[in-house]
């Protein structure tokens, strides 16, 4: 039974692609054996302990302060509080592994969004 040329090339194209499967596989596997031995060099020449943890020791603090006045969550609806809780986790986290870091201070906490927090993370009474 004959074919239509669109036909005849769909399937040339699908045998082309099944024979280099192999091909593409093994540059796949080359490619992340590259990345490997270049983020194993990269640790091995910043042997000096460039971790998160002698990262911090290099912090210079900040004089800036930072205050996020809660005191309005009452009027906000519970999605929004939600909302409000994300970013102060966000700016939180961002805070703790910038060079720099400002002061932060929660003010007028409870409410809502108090309880958002300790519903949905009980690790905040740790924060510093």
């Amino acid at each position: 039974e004959s074919m239509s040329k669109r036909q005849r090339k769909k399937l040339l194209k699908q045998k082309q692609w099944e024979e280099q499967k192999d091909l593409r596989r093994q540059k796949r596997k080359e490619k992340r054996q590259k990345r490997k031995l270049e983020r194993q060099s990269k640790l091995d020449s910043n042997n000096e302990g460039n971790d998160r943890k002698r990262m911090r020791r290099e912090v210079v603090p900040s004089t800036l302060r930072l205050i996020v006045d809660c005191s309005f969550d009452d009027l906000m609806v519970l999605k929004d509080v939600k909302k409000l809780h994300k970013q102060i986790q966000r700016c939180y986290a961002e805070n703790r592994k910038a060079f720099h870091p400002v002061q932060f201070f929660l003010t007028s906490h409870g409410g809502q969004l108090k309880s958002n927090m300790n519903e949905n993370d009980k690790g905040w009474v740790n924060w510093k």
